[in-house]
Formats: structure tokens, sequence, C-alpha cells
């Protein structure tokens, strides 16, 4: 199964902002209210979020979810120039 680009970029720049302040899944699933089990698929892009659970996890990660779909959004960009 091919994982959606969408899913699997959002999922890495959940992992690259939670990497980034030294946090553990288990760590972002309890300030997020989240499991961590779907903190896990979340950045396997095995899960799409929901913009309640994107909210929940931008709170967390103290950011705004238009700074975290911003990078995203590059991300993906920047994944197109290479096709």
């Amino acid at each position: 199964m091919q994982l959606n680009k969408l899913d699997r970029f959002l999922g890495l720049e959940i992992q690259h902002r939670r990497t980034e302040k030294g946090w553990s899944q288990e760590y972002l699933a309890e300030i997020s209210g989240l499991h961590r089990t779907y903190i896990s698929q979340l950045e396997r892009g095995l899960k799409s979020p929901s913009v309640r659970v994107l909210s929940h996890i931008t709170t967390a990660l103290g950011v705004t979810m238009s700074e975290f779909l911003q990078a995203v959004e590059e991300a993906l960009s920047a994944d197109r120039r290479r096709d």
C-alpha cells in the first residue's frame, strides 16, 4: 500500500517538531490528550489527522496550525519539484 504523500509529510513534520524538542511520542501524546499509538500512526503517515487533532498537536508543540501547515506545504512543493 502506497502512503498518501500529504499524510506522510504531515507525519514527518509532527515527528520533526517533536524530536526537535527532545520529546518522546509518549510525552507528546500525554500533553496533547492523544494515545501514543495514534501519534505513532500519524508520524508514519498511516492515519490522517482531523483538524481537531491537528489543533491539539500544534498547540502542544507551541506552533500555530498555519505555521505547521506552511512547513508541510513547503515540503510537498519541494517533493513535487524533485519528481
